[in-house]
């Protein structure tokens, strides 16, 4: 525990005041973490993640997607408004 306290932000407020509890939000939840990048392999690649990138741009407004070819694969760039958005897509797609 010590050295989770040690290596975290300063910006990072572990303790609730009003409940008394430790909750080490700041290390969980990065306001800055918006953009999430998938590969996928297979000649449906392409299709599935067109697919995950069109259910982002329904979901959520001001989703910026990107697609890039690789040597063995696709790989998508969604970048999310906010981190909020980004974790709420990943748990509605479990990845």
């Amino acid at each position: 525990m010590k050295k989770i306290q040690e290596g975290q932000s300063e910006l990072v407020n572990d303790t609730c005041t009003d409940c008394g509890s430790y909750a080490d939000i700041g290390a969980v939840i990065d306001e800055f973490d918006t953009v999430l990048t998938l590969d996928r392999q297979g000649e449906n690649a392409q299709a599935e993640l067109q697919k995950l990138a069109d259910a982002a741009k329904a979901r959520f407004d001001d989703v910026v997607s990107e697609m890039t070819t690789l040597d063995d694969g696709q790989q998508l760039t969604l970048t999310f408004g906010y981190s909020a958005e980004k974790m709420i897509f990943q748990l509605e797609h479990g990845l």
